[in-house]
């Protein structure tokens, strides 16, 4: 039984959705404690629990302490399976990071599956649809898997109410090659709204464009259905090799500019820069190329970057390794 302390590194959720998933692909069972004992609220959310009993149900494995607030868990994976899964995270949850842990595990199954998720598809502590849909999925497809993406639902937090639907494909992995990066050829912008005034939309939209340099006329404001009020501003970024997405969400209390304001120039740090990998898909791309092999160029790794890495060093031999290059990038590779 592999013995795992989750107050390690950034002692978050990212310890336990990257054991769940190594465990279920690895067939190694394992016993977490000090469940997310660096957060506010120590153990297992709502969120946390959907993606335990999500990967559970991918490989039926048996479980001990799978409670809310439960700092402790063992997790005993059976061989993986594919078939439909449905999965509610709750009106606070985010929908993206029980996938961090469920999508890895079901590209490892023998056939193909259909995950759809309901809860907040747009959530400031996750990565939201557009991501999911532009940035990370194709470079799984990059990598020889199947995959299809329906946002079907919006759900902002916190009433949540969005819904999602994943098809998977599982395929040979394929090693990933993201060393270098091309000029960004197309920047798409966009300001989404539910039951809230136009106006904020308008507001990020004209501070958005001043901080890209883009024309007058460019971006576009998205009326959404959704059960509460909710707000993103996004930046989508396109290059030869890959697309990013930057991501405001609108907060009471801050103005529009100011959200705006800290999405565009996240956006225009990465297009000036050199490194084809930002930090959010520098982290959803670990486990993958732990699968598949290859390398990625990021800038500085996050403590979710290595405390990540620590995990998967935990069930493999062949954990990712970061390696510093002479332009103050870093180059993060793994041969399985």
């Amino acid at each position: 039984m592999l013995e795992l302390d989750g107050s390690r590194g950034e002692g978050g959720g990212q310890i336990l959705r990257i054991s769940l998933a190594m465990s279920a692909i690895t067939n190694t069972p394992f016993q977490l404690r000090r469940i997310r004992a660096g957060r506010r609220r120590p153990g297992l959310m709502r969120q946390h629990l959907t993606a335990v009993r999500a990967v559970a149900g991918a490989c039926g494995a048996e479980l001990e302490g799978d409670a809310l607030g439960s700092t402790e868990l063992t997790f005993r994976p059976g061989p993986l399976r594919g078939g439909e899964h449905t999965l509610a995270v709750g009106t606070a949850g985010s929908a993206g990071l029980v996938l961090q842990a469920l999508l890895p595990a079901l590209l490892c199954a023998p056939g193909p599956s259909t995950v759809v998720v309901s809860g907040g598809t747009h959530n400031p502590a996750s990565p939201p649809a557009q991501f999911l849909e532009h940035a990370l999925l194709p470079l799984l497809q990059r990598m020889g898997q199947g995959v299809l993406f329906s946002l079907e639902a919006w759900g902002f937090y916190p009433a949540g109410g969005g819904r999602y639907r994943v098809q998977l494909e599982p395929g040979r992995w394929r090693p990933l090659s993201l060393n270098t990066r091309g000029p960004v050829d197309q920047i798409e912008l966009f300001a989404a709204l539910s039951n809230l005034p136009d106006r904020i939309g308008h507001r990020e939209l004209l501070t958005a464009r001043r901080v890209l340099g883009l024309a007058p006329d460019e971006g576009e404001l998205l009326r959404v259905s959704s059960p509460g009020p909710g707000n993103v501003v996004l930046a989508r970024l396109r290059t030869p090799q890959l697309t990013e997405v930057f991501t405001g969400f609108g907060e009471r209390g801050v103005a529009a500019e100011q959200v705006a304001r800290k999405m565009a120039r996240q956006a225009v740090a990465w297009r000036d820069g050199t490194a084809p990998v930002g930090p959010h898909l520098a982290d959803q791309l670990l486990v993958p190329l732990t699968l598949g092999g290859g390398s990625y160029v990021t800038g500085p790794p996050t403590a979710h970057t290595t405390t990540a890495i620590e995990v998967i060093g935990a069930f493999v031999d062949h954990a990712p390794v970061i390696e510093a290059q002479p332009d103050g990038n870093f180059r993060i590779h793994c041969s399985p």
